[in-house]
């Protein structure tokens, strides 16, 4: 981190590791961004552009790696909410900082090949249908959308999809959360599974978010389903389906993921729990 001083402002330069998901915006052409929410750990920038994601968390390490996520190597200095900023040419301006992109992390790393087998009858003990904490048990859209998935029935699956987007309060809220965890299993682990059933429930179910989310859910959450859609997700994300692939131990991740946020990780928990049963129904798993 270097310093330079002026008579009218002091800059300070730093450098960061960003998401891919968010290289299209920031090797775009520089365009004006605010700031969105402001966290002594990070700041939503809202990027005025028509691309995916809109939204990009700068944060420092002590913040969760949200998927749309640049990594500072250094403190953030205090900002507040409305603040101006722009984002682009692999650089990222903000109040007094100066951000410069020199490496990039892959936010949907591969599980590699995955026996069906694997997704054993005792998988749902460690992945239960309505964990502790989340802020949709017992809802009858999920329970909708559990049951429509694991048939491979597409208008079930899509119509409680419908119902969920933007379902619930907070910055990413429940129906969501539990969105994006279904998206991301299905994506990734219907790939390491070579079920192709559950991968294209996937893209059905990606187009009908997407679709509409930046009228439907926060700017953040619509960033994040986004994501999700693509498969991109939290290493606490990544982490569980290693462990349900057996890469990992999987009761460790899920207690990491369980502390996300209020009910978001609980939220993304259940998501993963439907997507992990629909994998294995719609691969012929017993």
């Amino acid at each position: 981190m270097t310093v330079s001083t002026s008579a009218r402002r002091t800059r300070v330069h730093v450098t960061g590791a960003a998401s891919t998901a968010v290289r299209p915006v920031l090797e775009g052409q520089r365009r004006p961004a605010r700031v969105l929410a402001a966290f002594p750990a990070g700041v939503y920038l809202e990027v005025r552009t028509e691309l995916e994601p809109s939204v990009i968390a700068v944060i420092t390490g002590e913040a969760t790696r949200l998927p749309n996520s640049v990594l500072l190597a250094g403190p953030l200095p205090h900002l507040t909410v409305g603040d101006d900023a722009s984002v682009g040419d692999r650089a990222i301006e903000l109040g007094p900082l100066s951000l410069n992109v020199r490496r990039w992390w892959d936010p949907a790393p591969p599980l590699g090949r995955l026996d069906p087998a694997l997704l054993e009858d005792a998988l749902p003990n460690a992945l239960p249908k309505d964990p502790p904490g989340a802020g949709l048990a017992g809802n009858g859209a999920v329970d909708m959308l559990a049951s429509s998935c694991a048939k491979g029935w597409l208008l079930g699956a899509v119509t409680a999809a419908e119902q969920l987007v933007g379902l619930g309060p907070g910055l990413t809220p429940s129906g969501d959360d539990v969105l994006a965890g279904l998206l991301v299993t299905l994506r990734r682990l219907g790939t390491a599974a070579a079920c192709e059933r559950a991968v294209r429930l996937a893209g059905w179910l990606a187009a009908t978010v997407t679709f509409d989310a930046r009228t439907r859910t926060t700017p953040i959450s619509a960033t994040l389903l986004h994501c999700a859609a693509r498969g991109e997700a939290s290493p606490e994300v990544t982490a569980v389906l290693r462990g349900v692939a057996g890469r990992q131990a999987l009761e460790p991740a899920l207690h990491r993921l369980y502390r996300l946020g209020h009910t978001s990780g609980a939220d993304l928990a259940q998501g993963i729990a439907i997507g992990v049963a629909a994998v294995r129904s719609l691969s012929g798993a017993r």
